[in-house]
């Protein structure tokens, strides 16, 4: 019972520091106080969620890997028995109350039907897989930073332009309210400038809170966690613009791009090459299998007293066949084989589905392109379509209504012009991802 004891002791002792422990709190962060793309981009790459369980899934191959390389190496057991018993049931000569045993023992697989092989090639090409997995995730989750920090660039444009609305507004109420009190305009005139303004007051607003859920979804992307009071209610100041300078890709070129560099793609052939080897695994079941073994034991001689005890080494060889297993191993070979052609089918459908998203990307793109080219010239024809009128008003040719429409499309066409931008720097960042290529700050 002591010797029970004491190798519980012994191997839980071993297993204590094996066991889970709890994930540590996230350290609190301050929030910056300027946030510019770049550094968003790389804050995302320690931080994403998505990207941090995509590393821990290699580490969990790397142990996979490890755990199957076990098997084509020497594995060394120790065993040891302890037992009290009635005599009457003994079975050694004499009979005895007690008996004990003691061993080392080495095995070496000589032979497996190549399952030990083509296990450790699978699970090579498995953990390969998870790597390419890890940079297309990475992909996807800098292209998500990127569009929503366009989303905060666009809600920020979008509250200056209605801003910019609100004080026009606000200076053509003043201006009425002037020619009321002199008498040359109808309270009519005052009336409509002042639900103008108020009218204006909501897309404003809705702008503003479009910009706070932009924070929100940019924080949620970034696995920006925070839980410092002080953090509550604090925005950082957002450096960047929506520029717009057009560029253009070729079809072809972008197609062969994405064929060549997608890491989905990539992934999934490993994992092809992966199934066919587990087909190898499967049917190394239809051969013997060969394996050495040597060591030393200690057993219970005639008396029973410890020092009687009869030790010696051993060594020798050992194999097992399953001759007939009721057809269980052509079973698995079947499922092997189906789930490879499974993956080869995968790969196949991922081929389509990329360049399905390369040709739309690249359609996005050009519309994208026409749009904001289009939206420049409207904007400074808008301006002076305003202009005109207040100077047409002002010397009384035109009507107030003429103002306000042209204000009307003063903010309308800064609002597509700006909302043309975001969508072409959006579809740029998409083209490019579809495409295969690094994001264009981080590649810098």
């Amino acid at each position: 019972m002591k010797t029970a004891r004491f190798l519980a002791f012994i191997f839980g002792s071993a297993l204590a520091p094996l066991a889970a422990q709890p994930a540590p709190a996230p350290a609190p962060r301050e929030v910056p106080e300027v946030l510019d793309l770049p550094t968003a981009l790389r804050f995302a790459v320690d931080n994403n969620f998505a990207i941090r369980q995509a590393r821990e899934r290699i580490k969990q191959q790397d142990g996979v890997l490890v755990e199957v390389k076990a098997r084509s190496i020497p594995n060394v057991s120790a065993g040891a028995n302890y037992q009290r018993n009635d005599e009457s049931v003994s079975q050694g000569f004499p009979a005895s109350d007690r008996a004990w045993a003691l061993s080392l023992t080495a095995t070496q697989a000589l032979f497996a039907g190549g399952g030990i092989r083509s296990a450790i090639k699978s699970t090579e090409l498995t953990r390969e897989a998870a790597l390419l997995e890890l940079k297309g995730v990475v992909n996807d989750a800098l292209l998500e930073v990127r569009v929503r920090f366009y989303d905060i660039l666009l809600a920020l444009e979008k509250i200056k332009v209605q801003e910019s609305n609100v004080d026009l507004l606000k200076q053509q109420l003043k201006n009425v309210t002037d020619r009321f009190d002199a008498g040359t305009v109808s309270g009519f005139e005052k009336l409509r400038a002042e639900v103008a303004l108020a009218n204006a007051q909501v897309p404003l607003i809705t702008a503003r809170n479009a910009h706070r859920l932009a924070i929100e979804a940019l924080r949620q992307s970034l696995g920006f966690v925070t839980n410092t009071r002080e953090s509550l209610r604090k925005v950082p100041e957002f450096v960047g613009t929506l520029e717009f300078t057009p560029v253009d890709y070729d079809l072809q070129t972008a197609l062969d791009a994405a064929r060549a560099g997608r890491p989905e793609l990539a992934r999934l052939a490993k994992l092809v090459d992966a199934r066919e080897s587990t087909v190898m695994s499967a049917k190394a079941n239809y051969y013997p299998n060969l394996s050495a073994f040597g060591g030393w034991q200690l057993r219970k001689g005639l008396g029973n007293d410890f020092g009687d005890s009869r030790d010696g080494w051993l060594v020798g060889v050992q194999s097992q066949w399953a001759i007939f297993d009721g057809a269980a191993t052509s079973g698995r070979v079947a499922q092997a084989r189906s789930v490879t052609e499974q993956s080869r089918l995968a790969l196949n459908e991922a081929s389509l589905g990329i360049d399905v998203e390369v040709r739309r990307a690249i359609s996005s793109l050009q519309e994208a392109n026409e749009l904001a080219a289009a939206s420049q010239k409207v904007v400074a024809q808008a301006e002076e379509s305003l202009r005109l009128a207040n100077a047409r008003y002002g010397a009384g040719t035109a009507t107030q209504l003429d103002v306000l429409q042209s204000q009307v499309d003063l903010t309308t066409a800064r609002t597509n012009q700006i909302q043309a931008f975001y969508s072409y720097n959006v579809a740029v960042a998409r083209v490019r991802k579809a495409m295969g290529l690094a994001d264009a700050v981080m590649a810098n």
